[in-house]
């Protein structure tokens, strides 16, 4: 293969350099069968391998630069995978508070940090390409939804990997996370403690174990007062402040005496209190709020937001560190590091 081709440019004869996809679809397998294959993974039967290598050699497949990273080799860089649109990545200050935190942990390595967002099926095949190309030592993977292909691939390639987050409570990559069920918990029972009876709740999205927690969370606050939690009550939000008002809206409906709402983010706390205010409910005084995240939105609002805190810098600082003993070590962080979180008390409620 000449230097152009290497490239990605078309090869003599009017193609293009073959590519994983390519000698997937040649040898009748999946890519991740392809990536194990030139990964020298003992998980593939002889008869794929055969296959897989048959193709190669028919292809003038030659990837080079998966030679030059395989096991002994290091590139001194990870990746920071945020399968998320520039819009969301935007707007929620998580994302920036995560960055910070990875940044801070590199402080002083030699390592360099690269920024991938997965908004589509071909950016999540370009980004299978680049991985298996072995161009990093290792991935940070943040907001990870339930049937996310992202954490399996990453597992079956045997890339270090650390999650900011996780599938569910069985995740069996290492994560870290807040405690999202206890922090919820004393958001609800601050509420009630504020003699508020009617406590609605606008979630996250709940394909994501944030989202279900957070639920979860008030659920068991209500339950443990000996108040029911009525799931009409319960609207789902997608962490947008766009999500926060519809889902305010929607509850302001079916439960217009409502009391209190204690919304899973922040942001969506800021658009149930502009809908709050365009239905002309005071609060506190008609309705308490309580947000999630204690972020620079927070502050901002007025009246200022009540809002559990979690350490979302140090969620970054953290997954970073993780990362490090799993590429030195190989499996040595597998274990979830659950952060504390604590309610942060203001005038919306």
């Amino acid at each position: 293969m000449t230097p152009r081709q290497e490239r990605g440019q078309p090869a003599a004869g009017g193609g293009r350099r073959p590519t994983i996809k390519t000698v997937a679809a040649r040898a009748g397998v999946g890519r991740t069968t392809v990536s194990r294959v030139l990964n020298g993974s003992p998980l593939v039967s002889d008869e794929a391998r055969t296959a897989v290598l048959t193709a190669i050699a028919e292809l003038n497949f030659v990837p080079s630069s998966v030679a030059r990273s395989l096991v002994t080799s290091r590139t001194d860089s990870i990746a920071l995978v945020i399968p998320e649109s520039e819009s969301r990545l935007g707007s929620e200050p998580y994302f920036s508070a995560v960055i910070r935190g990875v940044s801070e942990a590199l402080a002083g390595t030699q390592l360099q940090l690269l920024l991938i967002l997965v908004r589509d099926q071909r950016e999540l095949d370009r980004l299978q390409e680049f991985l298996t190309a072995g161009r990093v030592d290792g991935v940070l993977l943040v907001s990870v939804h339930r049937d996310d292909p992202l954490p399996g691939l990453l597992e079956e390639l045997g890339l270090p990997t650390v999650l900011a987050g996780r599938r569910s409570a069985e995740e069996p990559l290492p994560h870290v996370h807040s405690d999202n069920v206890g922090g919820s918990a004393e958001a609800v029972r601050h509420l009630l403690a504020r003699g508020r009876s009617e406590i609605a709740t606008i979630t996250g999205p709940l394909d994501m174990d944030v989202g279900s927690s957070r639920l979860r969370g008030w659920r068991e606050a209500l339950v443990g007062a000996g108040a029911p939690a009525d799931e009409s009550l319960v609207a789902p939000g997608d962490f947008t402040e766009e999500g926060g008002r519809l889902a305010m809206r929607a509850l302001l409906e079916r439960h217009p005496r409502l009391d209190a709402v204690f919304a899973a983010s922040d942001v969506m706390a800021a658009g149930a209190l502009a809908e709050l205010r365009r239905a002309g409910r005071q609060v506190p005084d008609d309705v308490a709020l309580v947000g999630f995240d204690d972020s620079i939105v927070a502050r901002h609002t007025e009246p200022s937001l009540t809002s559990v805190r979690q350490q979302v810098e140090e969620i970054g600082r953290t997954i970073t560190e993780l990362l490090f003993q799993e590429i030195a070590c190989g499996g040595s962080a597998r274990f979830p590091v659950v952060l504390p979180t604590s309610l942060i008390v203001r005038a919306s409620s």
